[in-house]
């Protein structure tokens, strides 16, 4: 998913925010000849994300920082674990120190909170999900995140997938338009590869949408009861897709009701930074 041309924007704009012109402080007392070597290290265990943005916000700052990757995106690690090695000016190095930080603990943060909900639903064939509810800016970098934990992307955006939530349902109502046809006029106006979704909160939705013949019903906010009703109404006519209030302590729960997808918001929205540091040595 990360590529050079993705990446580079996102680190550029952090470098400038943070060292607009320069940084005053290394500018003011390392000798311009100081290098650093440096060792990106686990203080807690987790799941790695974010190599590449890591590497690049030291090779921004300076092309002549060399980064070199321990582990890859995706490897579980413990604390103690050295992840990455860094060498080059030490001006540069400590410059961008913050910045490579800030995006690899948010990021290993969500790839280790994704491994564990995926890990709660193991051996039951569940997909989990993220969702839209990324930091603005960094929707790239947070869904690779996901990926690396073991998790799944949903759609990108608004552009990529039609997706018809409550709120335009009550525009369809409002306009007292028939949910069934209006549903089919959307199917007849899309392209054959355009995937088409409906959430619905009530079972009495569920054949209305079915009848026409949609990709995925997403049941948001039911209770378990409800979530295993709405899996047999369906009866494998479409992906189910189960959201709302998921959690560590229910996923397992919701899973066991017969859904195929679990999205989860608090992947991206809810993390704590993971706990990392980078250990610095510089020489004159």
């Amino acid at each position: 998913m990360l590529t050079t041309a993705l990446i580079e924007p996102i680190v550029q704009a952090a470098l400038t925010e943070d060292a607009p012109w320069g940084d005053l402080t290394c500018a003011t007392v390392l000798p311009p000849s100081a290098s650093a070597t440096a060792e990106l290290v686990a203080r807690s265990d987790g799941v790695l994300a974010g190599t590449q943005v890591f590497a690049a916000a030291f090779t921004r700052t300076d092309p002549g920082v060399q980064v070199t990757a321990m582990r890859a995106d995706g490897e579980a690690f413990s604390a103690g674990d050295t992840l990455a090695r860094v060498h080059g000016p030490a001006g540069a190095v400590l410059q961008a120190e913050r910045i490579a930080l800030n995006f690899t603990q948010r990021l290993s943060a969500i790839a280790t909170a994704t491994s564990r909900y995926v890990a709660a639903v193991g051996g039951t064939g569940v997909r989990i999900a993220d969702t839209r509810k990324t930091t603005p800016g960094l929707r790239v970098l947070e869904r690779h995140a996901v990926w690396a934990g073991g998790g799944h992307n949903h759609r990108f955006g608004l552009s990529d997938a039609v997706m018809i939530k409550d709120n335009h349902l009550a525009v369809l109502a409002a306009a007292g338009l028939d949910l069934t046809e209006a549903l089919r006029q959307a199917r007849r106006r899309l392209g054959h590869t355009v995937h088409l979704e409906v959430e619905v909160d009530r079972l009495d939705q569920i054949e209305p949408v079915l009848a026409a013949d949609i990709d995925t019903i997403m049941l948001d906010n039911f209770t378990l009861e409800d979530l295993r009703q709405g899996v047999a109404l369906v009866e494998r006519r479409a992906i189910v897709e189960a959201s709302g209030n998921v959690t560590l302590d229910t996923v397992a729960d919701i899973a066991a009701t017969g859904v195929d997808v679990i999205s989860v918001g608090a992947l991206t929205h809810s993390v704590a930074a993971l706990d990392l540091g980078l250990d610095v040595q510089v020489a004159a």
